[in-house]
């Protein structure tokens, strides 16, 4: 049964229309930050009550994500973590988010 599930890429079954199975299995290239279509947003749905930011739209491989997302938590000084569309920090830091993505050269970051 491994096998199958494997030649799938590991994906079985998704609700989701915007879903995109890579044929070749490789992840995509990661784009420079000036090309990057960054949404900056604030949550409090399914989250018991907690706030959070949410950076949607990195387009590029898990690993640069992972890193954006370590060093604007260490820019806010919060925690937060990293799935597979989205950056999620602890709390609300729209505009330190924001003043972060503009100074790293993210010029098409909007706030949603």
């Amino acid at each position: 049964m491994t096998k199958k599930i494997k030649s799938f890429g590991g994906l079985v079954f998704s609700t989701n229309p915007d879903v995109k199975i890579n044929e070749e299995g490789e992840e995509a290239m990661t784009l420079p930050p000036a090309e990057q279509l960054l949404k900056v947003s604030l949550q409090t749905k399914h989250r018991a009550g907690k706030t959070v930011t949410l950076i949607a739209g990195f387009v590029g491989q898990i690993a640069d994500a992972e890193l954006l997302g370590k060093q604007l938590r260490n820019y806010c000084g919060t925690g937060g973590s990293v799935k597979t569309d989205e950056i999620i920090m602890q709390g609300d830091h729209r505009e330190k988010v924001m003043q972060y993505l503009v100074k790293n050269g993210y010029l098409k970051a909007k706030k949603g």
